[in-house]
């Protein structure tokens, strides 16, 4: 429950932002005409600025608005600590600004946001429009997936910027270079139900149609209020009904497992665990030792490494480990 409402909190809401902006933006216009009440009036500017982003961190303007202010109030370490953020969100590694820490941000923090925002605009279709121009189109997708193998999209609004992005790729007709990077994007971030659901469909429109099972039983699984799992046997079974072939039936433990071990194998090339013994751990009783994925499991849950441990847990359970569900629900929870 803690989790869906984190979750909620941080899922773009435009209009709230923009409410949020405006307010910020009218207490500023009240510091600069009341000089006696400016520093209250520039607080209240800047909590309005920080609700404007926790809303919709998807406007630049908002980002703006708040940079603008640790400007006005000669705030360096928090500009700074602003572009970390921005960077976290466009995929990139927050260490870029600590190679910047003897630079004035009072004089060029906001030129470096601009930088950033007009080589990686946040809104989607300003940043699809880029590569509609391009002169060769797909050069400039080579370059970006090339790129998006080496992010980081743990972040959950990394996740979401993207994977808003990839959205347009696959509209645009590059569905295999869709399925790859949303896969690579799940790999870090394995909640992300919108993209798992976007991943079933073309997968089902492309008459795969294990796969779209498997990618909608994961829906099911984050979402047990969503049922996109029964509601596709429902399509398939009511479309073969009376056709000669034989009917489509769910993929076998061997379909299902091969699936999840890929998604595992994707996951361990970023995982922050280089290598892990499974070995059994004794206990008083000789002749009882611990399940030697259970120990993996325990040891990628205490390292942080939540997706490695949710599709590992996932994949025992496919293959009859019953004892490894307890495990899926730890690692939801730790997203």
């Amino acid at each position: 429950m803690v989790g869906e409402s984190a979750d909620l909190l941080q899922h773009p809401r435009r209009n709230l932002g923009n409410r949020y902006r405006t307010q910020a933006q009218k207490f500023v216009r009240l510091a600069s005409k009341d000089p006696d009440r400016f520093d209250e009036n520039m607080a209240w500017a800047e909590q309005n600025a920080r609700q404007a982003l926790l809303h919709d961190f998807t406007d630049e303007r908002n980002w703006r608005c708040l940079a603008d202010i640790k400007v006005v109030v000669q705030d360096g370490l928090g500009l700074c600590a602003v572009l970390e953020d921005v960077f976290i969100i466009l995929g990139r590694d927050a260490v870029q600004v600590e190679q910047l820490k003897d630079v004035n941000f009072l004089l060029v923090g906001l030129e470096l946001l601009e930088a950033a925002f007009t080589r990686d605009p946040l809104d989607p279709d300003t940043w699809w429009s880029t590569f509609l121009e391009a002169t060769s189109i797909e050069s400039e997708l080579e370059d970006f997936a090339l790129r998006c193998r080496s992010l980081d999209f743990s972040d959950q609004r990394a996740n979401i910027v993207y994977g808003r992005r990839l959205e347009r790729i696959r509209s645009g007709g590059y569905e295999d270079l869709f399925i790859e990077l949303a896969r690579h994007l799940l790999a870090h971030r394995p909640n992300n139900h919108e993209l798992w659901m976007e991943l079933g469909r073309l997968y089902e429109r492309r008459e795969e149609m294990d796969e779209a099972w498997s990618c909608y039983d994961h829906v099911q699984q984050l979402q047990p209020h969503q049922t996109p799992r029964d509601l596709f046997l429902e399509r398939i079974t009511g479309r073969l009904m009376g056709e000669e072939e034989k009917p489509w039936t769910t993929p076998s433990i061997e379909k299902r497992s091969q699936f999840l071990e890929q998604m595992l194998q994707l996951s361990q090339r970023i995982s922050s665990i280089e290598d892990v013994q499974e070995v059994s751990i004794p206990v008083e009783d000789e002749h009882i030792s611990i399940h030697p994925d259970m120990t993996r499991l325990k040891s990628l849950m205490e390292a942080g490494d939540a997706s490695e441990a949710f599709f590992l847990a996932r994949r025992l359970v496919s293959q009859g480990e019953q004892w490894a569900e307890e495990w899926v629900l730890k690692a939801k929870n730790a997203f």
